[in-house]
């Protein structure tokens, strides 16, 4: 794929427009607080509780510890988890991919605890809870006599014997 020279210029403008709004001085892992810590060269410091971000809950200390800054400063990298962070991404809020993200809110909405919730569950409880699934009755007998030639459809309708 070949890239033309105003293709090169726009990226490398995009870069820097990125770069320019903040940056990776420094990052460390803080062992006491369990936490990551990111200085930018804006002045602004970054800190979140691993388990926040994917690919960095359950590691250890000296995993986590290990970080590396990439090259323009826009992205934290562990090696020893194969896990990557982007520096932009945390700024707005995103600390992993977008299906990771959907699943970590998919199950902390799971897990509310709304009154409306509450409630539902209460009714659904009253009328018997969640309805079992069937299983289509099987047909344990022939057909009655003159009956005609049988079908699934009219299979399931008829009484099941026991």
């Amino acid at each position: 794929m070949d890239i033309s020279e105003h293709d090169f210029q726009q990226a490398d403008a995009k870069a820097k427009a990125t770069r320019a709004a903040g940056h990776a001085v420094s990052a460390r892992y803080d062992a006491l607080e369990g936490r990551i810590a990111v200085a930018l060269n804006t002045g602004v410091h970054i800190t979140f509780p691993v388990e926040l971000a994917e690919g960095l809950a359950g590691a250890t200390a000296a995993d986590l510890a290990d970080i590396q800054i990439t090259p323009a400063g826009t992205g934290l990298h562990w090696p020893r988890l194969d896990a990557d962070l982007y520096i932009p991404a945390l700024l707005q809020g995103v600390f992993g991919s977008k299906r990771w993200m959907a699943r970590q809110l998919g199950a902390a909405g799971g897990a509310a605890r709304s009154e409306a919730k509450k409630a539902a569950a209460r009714v659904n409880g009253s009328k018997g809870g969640r309805p079992r699934k069937r299983a289509l009755a099987q047909v344990t007998q022939p057909p009655r006599a003159g009956a005609g030639p049988v079908s699934r459809r009219s299979a399931a309708t008829l009484p099941a014997t026991r």
